[in-house]
């Protein structure tokens, strides 16, 4: 028996409209950086899968716990025939934790990886026969409209893993803006958010003894040679990751391993050894600045969780 998802498309796949656009930019600027919302392809979503299984990799297994220690609160708050809408789709432990304890009345995934949308969303309808799945696949980095229907009265937004973090200032403000503004009012948000601390801790987390980072940041150049005509060659590149204390991020880089030339279409773009692409921001928070930021774009803070150990918070929100 075939399982019912109800997919929300757009006209053009989003990853298919902006990753030309994005590498041809990004490659021509100084200094040169790309997004890091094109990381997820369908491979760069298994890498990122296998990142979170990496012991130096602290944020997804203590946002694991936090959600499983508190999901009963967050479903009190949530209140009942709630609607859930994940920004980033998954099948993870995460988001079955909160399927678990809210049993919401629908399900609504988002994400820019058509394949992984689809792969995640059948895999969640196949195992909860209950839900109502909806899929969705846009870039929720721009403004957005959620479907009305995958909605219901009291969605729930869940924006885990601290992805808020790949966002400069002014582009979470964006972000934080653009969802108030496509949620009803009364709606809540339940978002991850990593915490300042120790240099070294932060620097092991994106710099696994494994290398599956690395794999996972060099991916984006197996992207770009795979699906533009470009000559690109991942193995003059290798991965860079350290804490920008004066920022309070980490930051990601592929950097040049030769001076070299790279073709995308007809345009042709110069390396200098030891030239970077940036490709990820990773902005940590103080519990106070988050709040501060979340009341600003129409966010009231209800609720905290952070583990004993002040490595992450999980916040709960609601849209006034």
């Amino acid at each position: 028996m075939a399982l019912a998802i109800r997919t929300h498309e757009q006209s053009i796949s989003p990853e298919q409209q902006a990753l030309r656009e994005e590498a041809l930019r990004g490659f021509a600027a100084r200094p040169k950086a790309m997004s890091p919302k094109f990381f997820y392809d369908h491979r760069g979503s298994q890498l990122f899968e296998l990142i979170c299984q990496q012991p130096e990799y602290y944020p997804t297994r203590t946002e694991e716990t936090i959600l499983r220690l508190a999901a009963q609160d967050i479903a009190t708050l949530a209140g009942r025939n709630a609607s859930l809408v994940e920004l980033g789709s998954g099948a993870s432990r995460k988001v079955r934790l909160l399927l678990e304890a809210l049993r919401p009345t629908r399900y609504l995934g988002i994400d820019i990886s058509r394949e992984f949308l689809q792969v995640c969303t059948r895999r969640l309808a196949a195992d909860y026969r209950w839900l109502e799945v909806h899929a969705l696949c846009a870039d929720f980095s721009q403004p957005f409209k959620l479907p009305a229907e995958a909605l219901g009265q009291r969605p729930l937004a869940f924006f885990p893993g601290s992805s808020i973090g790949n966002f400069d200032p002014d582009q979470a403000r964006a972000f934080l803006r653009n969802l108030h503004q496509a949620l009803p009012a009364g709606s809540g948000l339940l978002i991850g958010v990593d915490l300042v601390k120790d240099r070294k801790v932060l620097e092991r987390a994106y710099n696994d003894a494994a290398g599956v980072t690395a794999l996972f940041n060099l991916n984006l150049l197996e992207r770009i040679r795979n699906e533009l005509d470009s000559d690109i060659d991942p193995r003059r590149f290798q991965h860079r990751a350290f804490y920008n204390e004066a920022e309070s991020r980490i930051e990601m880089h592929l950097v040049s391993r030769q001076a070299q030339q790279v073709r995308i279409e007809d345009r042709v773009f110069d390396f200098a050894a030891g030239e970077t692409l940036h490709t990820e921001n990773s902005y940590k928070y103080t519990p106070s600045g988050f709040c501060g930021l979340a009341d600003e774009c129409g966010f009231a803070a209800v609720a905290m969780w952070r583990d004993p150990a002040q490595l992450f918070s999980v916040h709960f929100l609601r849209r006034e």
